[in-house]
């Protein structure tokens, strides 16, 4: 028989208190590469979870975490002098899934310069109800599989295919690709299909790929570890390396072999016989 899980998101344990939410503030100076948030959320029992979208929304730019101090508190900062497209980016802020701790703001960036800006908004309002606050999954164990990732790439292409599946079918999949230093060179996001099953390329290339040496990337849904999976790539000179594995060791060596017992062969067969 599958056991039930009963799961609430952690800032819902203020559900009773006199205020819940949160506000969001972005401010800007007219053609700086620094956008400035600042916030304040009624729970300071959760990470604030930052994603920025391009104006097409099909990418996101930027990803962050901060933790609210024990005001509930928090600020961070994004620098836009690598956002390609020009127009309005928007900013997601959100504790856990409920929509009273989920925020969106639109910042206007330009040559990776930004706009002037000062905007501000809030979902902090009085006497929110439980029933309003609580967001409330029941999942049976024998449906939670997590999500997993393989990379799949030929050896001296400038790109890596990330195949994968998840069980959580409504939320976009978010990956992070790492140096081997641990800098983020790459980032990008895709909705998984109906069936949980999802599929992006990666490009290998340009300056930030400029380090030798196994590059990590990482496919997460939240923050929950069932929802996060992580796969290695070798890359040398911009170019992925391919990983040998047992059977083209095998090759490999058989080949190293033959070759050797057929020059051995050869210089034996011109040695003058007597």
């Amino acid at each position: 028989m599958a056991v039930a899980i009963m799961s609430v998101t952690s800032v819902n344990q203020d559900a009773f208190a006199a205020e819940s939410g949160m506000s969001l503030t972005a401010t800007a100076d007219e053609g700086s590469n620094i956008i400035s948030v600042t916030g304040e959320t009624s729970s300071n029992l959760t990470d604030v979870i930052f994603r920025v979208l391009t104006p097409s929304g099909d990418r996101v730019v930027s990803v962050d975490q901060v933790t609210p101090d024990a005001n509930g508190e928090f600020s961070t900062q994004f620098n836009v002098s690598n956002w390609g497209q020009d127009g309005m980016y928007k900013i997601k802020a959100n504790q856990g899934t409920s929509l009273i701790y989920s925020i969106t703001l639109n910042v206007e960036v330009n040559a990776g310069a930004t706009a002037e800006t000062s905007t501000t908004d809030s979902s902090i309002v009085d006497n929110y109800s439980t029933s309003d606050a609580l967001d409330v999954t029941t999942e049976s164990t024998e449906q939670r599989s997590g999500l997993s990732i393989m990379a799949n790439a030929m050896e001296g292409s400038d790109v890596i295919e990330i195949t994968g599946d998840t069980s959580k079918t409504n939320e976009d999949v978010t990956f992070t690709v790492s140096s081997p230093n641990g800098n983020i060179v790459s980032i990008d996001q895709i909705s998984p299909s109906a069936n949980g099953d999802f599929a992006v390329d990666i490009a290998v290339g340009g300056p930030l790929w400029s380090q030798d040496g196994a590059y990590t990337v990482t496919a997460q849904q939240g923050n929950d570890s069932m929802f996060t999976d992580s796969v290695e790539v070798e890359v040398a000179d911009g170019l992925v390396v391919p990983e040998f594995g047992t059977i083209a060791a095998m090759i490999l060596a058989v080949a190293i072999i033959s070759i050797v017992a057929i020059s051995a062969k050869s210089r034996l067969s011109i040695v003058p016989r007597y």
